[in-house]
């Protein structure tokens, strides 16, 4: 019993000394490699089907397709009997609802769709699929001290990151594995995003999430 106590205390000491002695740029330097090894996101040009589930809604099923190169953003989206679809070609913006692009003001305005929201939701999916390579962009900043903090009986490292003012003011939190040093999920206000990974090409990219209220 005493042995077993000893195992036990000496896993998590080294836990603890591993978490501090690592820095958050170390931290997301490990995951880098995992997550893009090659630096490919960069070129990246690929299609992503995905699956929102929200508590008290129906899923959300959705098309995305990323041409990073070519500038090129395009979602389908679809809940229930209404289809949404969002085509962005470097400024230029395309809108269309069940199909049909010749929309008038008032039904915009009525679905509340615009070329804004379309920017919107081009900028949260490239960031959000793009993770964590996206944490290499200007204007984000990365905590050094990484921490360590156990979700649903599971430790994780976490990295916290800020943002200047002109990129936005939440403060994000980033869970990771300790082996393989992938990130599991992000955690902002109450809100945690868990992230289910799919590889493409020797990319791992984030291909489902659920939204959880802690």
């Amino acid at each position: 019993m005493k042995t077993f106590l000893f195992i036990i205390s000496l896993f998590f000491f080294s836990f603890n000394i591993h978490s501090q002695t690592l820095t958050g740029t170390q931290l997301l330097d490990k995951a880098l490699a995992y997550h893009d090894p090659n630096n490919n996101w960069s070129t990246f040009n690929g299609e992503l089907h995905i699956t929102m589930e929200t508590p008290n809604n129906s899923n959300r099923e959705s098309v995305i397709k990323i041409n990073i190169p070519q500038e090129y953003f395009y979602v389908k989206a679809s809940r229930d009997t209404l289809t949404i679809e969002y085509t962005i070609i470097k400024d230029d913006c395309e809108i269309a609802l069940n199909g049909n692009s010749n929309l008038d003001e008032a039904t915009l305005k009525e679905n509340k769709l615009s070329c804004k929201r379309a920017n919107m939701y081009k900028n949260y999916y490239t960031y959000l699929y793009g993770l964590p390579m996206k944490l290499k962009d200007h204007g984000t900043h990365i905590q050094e001290k990484v921490e360590r903090k156990t979700f649903k009986g599971k430790d994780y490292l976490v990295l916290k990151v800020m943002y200047d003012e002109a990129v936005g003011s939440d403060v994000w939190y980033f869970y990771f594995n300790q082996k393989p040093m992938s990130w599991k999920f992000i955690s902002f206000f109450t809100l945690i995003r868990i992230l289910k990974k799919k590889q493409m090409g020797s990319i791992f990219y984030c291909r489902e999430k659920k939204s959880l209220m802690v």
